[in-house]
């Protein structure tokens, strides 16, 4: 218990410290990195050898597995992806997966203003909409990531559902298989209605207060200092390295290209774009039948 009361002390007092040093016009630059796992057997792996699942996780690493940069200062933070040099093969993986990540974000905790630039099948999108708060839960639990020392809050969030992230297969393969014992001859499977993302998931954020911005990646911000690790389903977000006042600052420039549009106004453009999809699969198996 003393340690305890001793430990939050000393916070107390780096916190105080730290504050003196956060001028207004101070910058940040936080690296993190973002793993998302996949079970292979829920995708049909469970026909493949090691070496076939050892490969596949070769080739979707790429797509898995991303570097982000976030630019804050007190305000205002940016968030968006290093580009690297792609392997041979994993093209398609990260075409598919271009559809559905966001681009570059711009968030503002005064105005409360998301920007994010977003490309969905070969057009540019803006996505200018309220910057949308979680309810969280502050907890006492804390642990060291890097010199920081963080504590532990949940939330629970709501979850879009083309994020490519919580998607998972609606049925077991001994599900369908079943089912397709009893299933018209006539109909057909449509990969894309197998498809199933939860409604909320539990998140699990690491802040620090000796860093006291109200920032974090992704969508994530909130919490009385910058976030530097999420947990949300099959997806962690942690910071790697933190440069504050860099020599070279960098301006946070808003997203300014592409069509725009709200939230709610691109969700209904993907949802046309996939029933499209889901009619032209429904209708490329009804006419190899008739042939």
């Amino acid at each position: 218990m003393k340690t305890s009361v001793l430990k939050r002390a000393l916070l107390l007092f780096s916190i105080c410290i730290s504050a003196n040093t956060f001028a207004q016009d101070f910058q940040g630059k936080a690296h993190y990195m973002s793993k998302t796992t996949m079970d292979l057997d829920q995708w049909g792996g469970r026909d493949m050898s090691a070496e076939q699942k050892k490969q596949m996780q070769e080739r979707m690493r790429s797509f898995l597995e991303k570097q982000f940069v976030l630019n804050f200062n007190r305000e205002e933070s940016i968030y968006k992806e290093e580009e690297k040099l792609e392997a041979p093969g994993n093209r398609g993986f990260r075409g598919f997966g271009g559809s559905f990540t966001a681009g570059p974000k711009y968030k503002n905790v005064k105005t409360k203003e998301l920007l994010q630039d977003q490309e969905f099948f070969g057009k540019q999108f803006l996505i200018k909409d309220e910057l949308k708060s979680l309810e969280w839960k502050m907890g006492t639990e804390t642990k060291q990531i890097g010199q920081y020392t963080c504590f532990k809050a949940t939330a629970t969030k709501p979850v879009d559902q083309f994020d490519w992230r919580s998607m998972r297969r609606r049925r077991s393969d001994d599900d369908k298989k079943e089912s397709e014992k009893t299933k018209d001859s006539t109909q057909t499977n449509n990969p894309i209605e197998d498809i199933e993302v939860p409604k909320t998931i539990e998140v699990v954020a690491w802040y620090t207060p000796q860093i006291p911005v109200n920032q974090g990646p992704d969508d994530y911000w909130g919490l009385p200092g910058l976030i530097l690790e999420i947990n949300a389903d099959r997806t962690t977000i942690l910071c790697t390295k933190i440069v504050i006042n860099p020599e070279e600052k960098e301006e946070i420039e808003k997203p300014k290209k592409g069509e725009e549009v709200t939230q709610e106004e691109y969700t209904k453009i993907i949802t046309k774009k996939m029933e499209e999809m889901r009619e032209m699969y429904g209708g490329r198996g009804r006419g190899g039948r008739r042939n």
